[in-house]
């Protein structure tokens, strides 16, 4: 049938989608989720059910100017520069080797940063490209085409970052 957008509410200033789930940044700062969570996906702690949903946006955090989204994961920066992740993290593409539940603190200094399918890639306010999670096409740009579960310098003097996807 014949799809029809659906207004999910007003005061979003940035909208991130992942595969199944979707992330949103209000004018006020506040961050949002809605969709699938199975691998905590929504931020919210909650993770291990295959049939956990929300229909709606829930509020997760608040302080935040930055979002991305990935395959199964997302990020965000505070609007002092602390990068969170949260979702899946098969590859360490939440830049640690556990599994977290809700948001993990990554690092702080940043001001950019982009999710792929299994890893992320993040920009420091002082230029520095920093990246992490699945590695097994160079897609970190560090030389290697090992997984890195921390985030790894990748370089300096850039601007901008993008991050794509391979199925």
């Amino acid at each position: 049938g014949k799809q029809i957008p659906v207004r999910i509410g007003g005061g979003y200033s940035a909208i991130a989608a992942g595969a199944y789930f979707s992330v949103a940044l209000k004018s006020d700062g506040t961050l949002w989720t809605w969709g699938a969570n199975d691998v905590g996906q929504l931020g919210d702690g909650n993770t291990g059910c295959f049939l956990c949903v929300s229909a709606t946006p829930k509020q997760i955090g608040s302080g935040y100017s930055v979002i991305a989204a990935g395959w199964d994961h997302a990020v965000a920066i505070k609007s002092d520069g602390t990068l969170v992740a949260w979702g899946g993290n098969d590859f360490g593409q939440l830049g640690t080797l556990s599994q977290p539940r809700g948001l993990y603190t990554v690092g702080s200094g940043y001001s950019a940063a982009a999710a792929g399918n299994g890893h992320t890639v993040a920009l420091k306010s002082d230029g520095t490209l920093m990246a992490w999670g699945q590695n097994r096409n160079g897609q970190l740009g560090d030389g290697s085409t090992s997984t890195r579960y921390s985030p790894v310098q990748v370089g300096s003097g850039f601007d901008a970052v993008a991050a794509g996807t391979k199925l």
